[in-house]
């Protein structure tokens, strides 16, 4: 009986684990609109921009212009040219990272990272699949509560006319 028992909760176990595999996986491999191999995108962003939006990585802290520019204006995928983040929902999180309260819905996709060994809600163009960041729930209580913590690598400043 207890041989069952323990065979009963390893199956559960591993189950629980590949089906949150899975659904991680099913995000990231999703086919998006603006589609490219990648030496199409390595001809066209710089190294940086490639490791985050293409594979997934970070800038460092405090390193983008855009972390403290305030204009007026909208926020847009570097990669595509989509409309991610307006300017007004941009606030100082003092992270070292752009910070939005919100996104321009739609365009913007999400999946689960387990990259540091646990779930993180991370933050993709909806169009062309490039990484963003991830999105915390320590934003301004006064707002949504969400703090979109962007890699500002990943983004272009259009300013308002």
């Amino acid at each position: 009986m207890n041989k069952f028992l323990t065979l009963l909760a390893l199956l559960f176990l591993f189950n629980c684990n590949s089906n949150a595999q899975k659904e991680a996986d099913t995000a990231k491999n999703k086919t998006y609109e603006v589609t490219k191999t990648d030496e199409e995108w390595k001809t066209q962003l710089t190294e940086m921009e490639y490791y985050v939006l293409r594979k997934a990585g970070t800038e460092r802290s405090f390193s983008s212009p855009l972390n403290k520019n305030y204009e007026a204006g909208i926020y847009v995928c570097k990669a595509c040219d989509t409309p991610l983040f307006k300017s007004e929902h941009k606030f100082d999180s003092g992270t070292g990272w752009p910070s939005f309260d919100r996104e321009i819905k739609g365009n913007v996709a999400y999946s689960t990272d387990y990259h540091l060994g646990y779930a993180r809600t991370e933050e993709h163009c909806a169009t062309c699949g490039g990484h963003l960041g991830h999105i915390f729930n320590d934003g301004p209580r006064a707002t949504t509560g969400k703090r979109h913590c962007i890699n500002g690598v990943s983004l272009k400043f259009i300013p308002k006319e």
